[in-house]
């Protein structure tokens, strides 16, 4: 069993369907507030702060004559990949990973509804930020009072 982290920093994959008109920006905006009290055993909180890219994993449908119609009701596939830090927390990648996707699928689903299947939260490689993040990518971080920023990103978070 790995041996916990002292304030832990997690490479995390969110990925979840989502109406295909939905704004990614308020998509990010969404799972980095969501991580910002991360409620763990005992009644302890910690404060998370995320720094990543949110992107469609899938092409857009092509629209114009002759382009097949899209069906009522067809989602997109969305991503987010970033880092998770939570300073003062004792635990482990994957305890990190746990408390993450609690608050993360309850925020997505609280904004979008059932669609079918919860958010999909994993620990990944660090490498994997970097490499898997597209240029294309609005970089979202956990904000301080005002909430999480998103714009377009720079790759800085890489």
């Amino acid at each position: 069993m790995p041996e916990p982290l002292n304030s832990p920093t997690v490479p995390l994959l969110v990925t979840t369907d989502l109406p295909p008109d939905t704004d990614l920006a308020e998509f990010g905006r969404i799972v980095a507030d969501a991580v910002r009290i991360l409620a763990c055993e005992e009644g302890v909180s910690y404060e998370g702060f995320l720094r990543g890219g949110v992107f469609w994993l899938d092409p857009p449908r092509p629209g114009g004559p002759g382009a097949a119609p899209v069906a009522a009701g067809e989602l997109r596939f969305a991503a987010l990949i970033g880092h998770l830090s939570v300073p003062g927390m004792r635990a482990t990648p994957r305890e990190v990973a746990a408390h993450a996707r609690e608050v993360i699928t309850r925020a997505v689903a609280a904004r979008y509804g059932d669609l079918g299947s919860p958010a999909a939260v994993l620990a990944i490689r660090a490498e994997d930020v970097g490499e898997r993040t597209p240029p294309s990518a609005v970089a979202v971080t956990t904000g301080g009072e005002g909430g999480a920023a998103a714009e377009p990103a720079v790759r800085a978070y890489a």
